[in-house]
């Protein structure tokens, strides 16, 4: 964002040198950008030739125009996230505290929701989230459907968690919620396909986020060996 503002365009860099370059791009980035990337933006620049096109004062100006409204944005969402906090609060709902649920998520699931309290059972939340399957058939005989009504905006948030909880850590390659992963794992060897097996994930999941809603309680990860997630990979 920073270097966007300040040279919105190769031209702009003209007469830059090395060490001046370094010295902004150290500042704007924390000291994560070295020498290096400031020597290499340079050489790209160079190896482009004459890059100016007609009215590039004008072009320039409207790359600055974004970066100002994106940095405007920013802000407001600082803004709400605040104002978020503050309601969730109130709630003392805790949804945060289960991985892959930030503040947004948490906030989108309780304005999906609504109040829990309406809902007997997790059974009658998941087929509202539409995440229940659906069963078509008379006279004893028929067979179980994936359910296409419900709330799609909540079926589209536990597909999302869903597919959070399975998910590996590209460093340590350990996944960010074993249980899930470890059961994750056990469908598909069931045959299952891997949709399949998220919406069997979902289906838990509401199990679990209807029940802190209600109770309003945190979650708390089952204790689970490192053997046992890799053995049942």
């Amino acid at each position: 964002m920073a270097f966007w503002e300040r040279y919105p365009s190769p031209p702009s860099l003209e007469g830059v040198s090395v060490k001046q370059l370094t010295i902004f791009l150290l500042e704007a980035s924390s000291n994560t950008c070295s020498v290096k990337k400031a020597s290499e933006i340079l050489k790209l620049v160079k190896e482009d030739g004459n890059t100016v096109r007609e009215h590039q004062e004008t072009r320039d100006f409207l790359v600055k125009s974004i970066v100002r409204d994106i940095s405007f944005k920013k802000q407001e969402m600082r803004y709400v996230e605040r104002e978020l906090k503050g309601l969730m609060s109130l709630l003392d709902v805790q949804l945060d505290t289960m991985p892959g649920i930030d503040l947004v998520t948490a906030s989108a699931l309780i304005a999906e929701i609504g109040d829990v309290r309406r809902f007997p059972n997790a059974n009658k939340l998941a087929r509202f989230a539409g995440i229940a399957p659906v069963y078509f058939g008379s006279g004893g005989k028929g067979r179980e459907q994936k359910s296409k009504q419900g709330n799609r905006a909540l079926h589209t948030l536990f597909y999302n968690l869903a597919v959070q909880q399975v998910q590996v850590a590209k460093g340590s390659k350990l996944p960010r919620n074993p249980v899930f992963h470890a059961y994750y794992q056990r469908k598909l060897k069931e045959g299952k396909t891997k949709g399949q097996a998220l919406v069997c994930i979902m289906r838990r999941l509401v199990n679990i986020i209807y029940g802190m809603m209600k109770h309003k309680t945190t979650y708390e990860l089952p204790i689970i060996k490192e053997e046992e997630v890799f053995n049942k990979v």
